[in-house]
């Protein structure tokens, strides 16, 4: 028999995240809806509700260390484990102009790379505790040193970081029941991608549903597309 897997989604609310929460549900995962906005996550949930699926919705402001913590115990008080961790949650601050203000750059990391460490930190023991985890970060072509490009440097530069994240947490992670990776949803039409976006969100999803499924004999540090490994 299955066993019955517990998801957290972050930046759940909206666009990929939404998508990955509703993929993951309609395949039998509890999954748990991060939201900055508890408001905006209820009214996610709604139609979800609509087809029978159970999404809870959990306050998350992934930049505050206390609504990590907060966020976490929350899931934890509802199903007792979490088992895949999906970082989404992520904005695009600046432009194409070659150059970014600190205050861009600082507020692109706290929410693209210091939330992800964050909620990676907190989860990792209990996946150690349980033997099992899959960690999925939300990355970017754009944070891709093999292909790097100009414009939008705070969020390239974050996005590399993230990256680098993946590598380091699926070497820390102890466990061989514990797979971290990062994925790349492509360009999505989302408010962030914009209506010229040739992906829809459920192609731009799709990855990151694959991998926080994935088999025990699955990839773990690695940058994935259309469930196929990417260069860094």
């Amino acid at each position: 028999m299955t066993e019955t897997r517990v998801a957290l989604v972050t930046g759940a609310n909206r666009g990929i995240g939404f998508e990955i929460a509703r993929q993951l549900a309609r395949l039998g995962v509890l999954t748990v809806i991060g939201s900055r906005s508890l408001a905006a996550g209820k009214t996610a949930a709604e139609p979800l509700a609509t087809e029978g699926l159970i999404a809870p919705v959990v306050a998350l402001d992934v930049t505050n260390p206390e609504s990590v913590r907060a966020a976490v115990a929350e899931t934890m008080g509802l199903f007792g484990r979490i088992d895949i961790l999906v970082n989404n949650a992520g904005v695009m601050l600046d432009g194409v102009e070659p150059v970014a203000s600190a205050d861009i750059v600082r507020g692109t990391f706290e929410v693209n790379v210091i939330g992800p460490m964050l909620l990676t930190q907190t989860v990792l023991p209990m996946m150690r505790d349980q033997g099992y985890g899959r960690i999925v970060n939300v990355s970017s072509g754009m944070g891709q040193l093999s292909e790097m490009g100009g414009g939008h440097p705070a969020y390239r530069m974050s996005k590399a970081a993230l990256n680098a994240l993946t590598r380091v947490s699926a070497a820390d992670a102890g466990h061989a029941g514990i797979k971290v990776n990062s994925m790349c949803p492509g360009w999505v039409k989302t408010d962030m991608g914009g209506v010229d976006a040739p992906r829809t969100v459920e192609q731009g999803a799709e990855t990151a549903v694959w991998l926080a499924r994935l088999p025990e004999d699955g990839p773990t540090g690695g940058f994935f597309r259309d469930k196929k490994p990417i260069a860094w």
